[in-house]
């Protein structure tokens, strides 16, 4: 698969004079590029205003005028009539030509590319159940309040050890390898935490392996010791809170039922104060009750996050927070306003980062990645309290996705070649959708839950994720 290529310049811009005659578009030659091909490899939208043209197989992004819009869209749609004097769309197609031959322009009749096996995979990342336990209740936690369905429990070390020994062992030749503390609430278990690390640099040194680990936590123990704790073993940091008060203590209380967004905002805050330039996310959910989520985002940029990640929730329809149709037009203006505002304060010399807006166009993911997604089961396990293997932590719980335990390894790689098979071609919503190559088929856990199947399709979150990603593309182009 070729680089990203994102072409800022006006290349597909005409002067032009709306009201002409009507001309039939032809087809650029011998009947291609086909109608199918270009709705399925040339994606046209539009964002704050300004129009775009996406070529999907090289990633390519080619601003768009009035006229080349109007041109592209009478191509896609099988040669419609346009309101253009004839020398326009001659222009416009001689264009299209000129890309076509350059490479610029994919033709997009050609066949996707596809490897012949997608291989085995190699583990190379690990999320640590540590505890099965919060001190939260969280309203929307597909947790279930930090149990995933069974016994409240703490992972003891010696599992968490073993964990790492098995990733070590069966990571091969992959030398950066990655760890993820999870709940839960993993500090609820700081003294295992801290034995894990100890045990994963004693393995980095003797392998000559790099070993990176994130903790993910609500922030209500986060205080100055713990934050010392991560700041001297360089761990990444996903901070859990939901924006303003009134969209976050509603959700977000105590296991007794009380608010939450004072003891946790603080001591992000002060954590961050500890690490400006380290490696951090706030990260927040957005659900029916908030679909302005923009507000929130902003709130905590104004409040000093200078890295934000907000992901909408995946609950059953008749939960009280479940996203619908009707909360679209209010998410997806969401997305334009975040993208003005991070254009007007970079402009301001300011602004903050968006984890979704964040898209690699210089040097996206390999081939494999692109067609398989997150590498759940594959690339990624997950480790329960007990020891126990799941293709990832959202999967934890769900019958039939055991893959084995920490001192037995993988017994049952069946389950992780089911995550292979689920690529992009497997999944029919997503083998002539345009968002293919960027959002990989999107997340194996959302399609399971909401069809129950891994190659389903979850409808609502593939619209949001499209928008999101045209919103990313408008402002990687900007």
């Amino acid at each position: 698969m070729p680089d990203f290529l994102p072409i800022r310049v006006q290349d597909l811009v005409h002067p032009g004079q709306p009201g002409m005659q009507e001309v039939t578009v032809p087809r650029i030659a011998d009947g291609r590029p086909s109608r199918a091909g270009i709705q399925r490899n040339w994606h046209r939208f539009e964002v704050g205003g300004a129009r775009f043209l996406l070529d999907v197989p090289s990633g390519s992004i080619h601003a768009l005028d009035d006229t080349a819009w109007e041109v592209l869209e009478a191509l896609e749609h099988g040669g419609a009539t346009s309101n253009l004097p004839r020398e326009a769309v001659a222009a416009v197609l001689e264009d299209i030509e000129t890309l076509l031959e350059d490479g610029t322009l994919s033709d997009p009749d050609a066949p996707d590319p596809f490897p012949e096996t997608m291989g085995p995979g190699v583990v190379k990342a690990m999320c640590l159940h540590v505890a099965h336990d919060c001190d939260m209740r969280c309203g929307y936690c597909f947790a279930g309040t930090g149990k995933f369905g069974g016994e409240r429990s703490l992972m003891p070390a010696e599992v968490g050890r073993a964990a790492l020994d098995l990733l070590f062992s069966i990571s091969g030749e992959v030398r950066h390898l990655d760890v993820d503390f999870f709940g839960g609430e993993p500090l609820l278990n700081m003294e295992a935490v801290q034995s894990i690390v100890a045990h994963g640099r004693r393995l980095a040194n003797m392998t000559g392996k790099i070993l990176k680990f994130t903790l993910t936590t609500n922030a209500m123990r986060l205080d100055t010791r713990v934050g010392e704790f991560l700041n001297e073993n360089d761990i990444a940091v996903v901070l859990s809170l939901d924006g303003r008060p009134e969209t976050h203590d509603p959700v977000r209380k105590t296991a007794s039922g009380g608010p939450t967004f004072s003891q946790v905002a603080a001591n992000c805050a002060a954590f961050v104060r500890t690490r400006p330039d380290g490696e951090y996310y706030v990260r927040g959910t957005y659900t029916h009750r908030n679909p302005d989520f923009a507000q929130d985002v902003l709130f905590l940029a104004d409040m000093g996050f200078s890295s934000i990640s907000f992901e909408p929730v995946v609950v059953s329809a008749d939960s009280v927070y479940a996203l619908d149709e009707r909360d679209l037009p209010c998410v997806f203006e969401s997305y334009e306003t975040l993208v003005r505002e991070i254009r007007a304060r970079r402009e301001r010399g300011g602004g903050f980062r968006f984890f979704h807006f964040d898209l690699d166009v210089a040097h996206g993911p390999c081939l494999a990645k692109r067609l398989s997604g997150c590498g759940a089961g594959r690339e990624y396990l997950a480790v329960t309290p007990d020891g126990i293997l799941y293709p990832c932590h959202q999967f934890v719980g769900r019958e039939g996705f055991v893959m084995g335990d920490v001192w037995s390894g993988i017994t049952q790689p069946e389950v992780g070649e089911a995550f292979g098979d689920a690529h992009i071609y497997a999944k029919p919503a997503c083998a002539t959708c345009w968002a293919r190559f960027l959002c990989s088929g999107g997340c194996h856990a959302s399609a399971h839950q909401m069809t129950g199947t891994l190659v389903g399709q979850y409808a609502l979150g593939c619209q949001i994720t499209k928008k999101r990603l045209e919103c990313a593309l408008a402002l990687a182009a900007s």
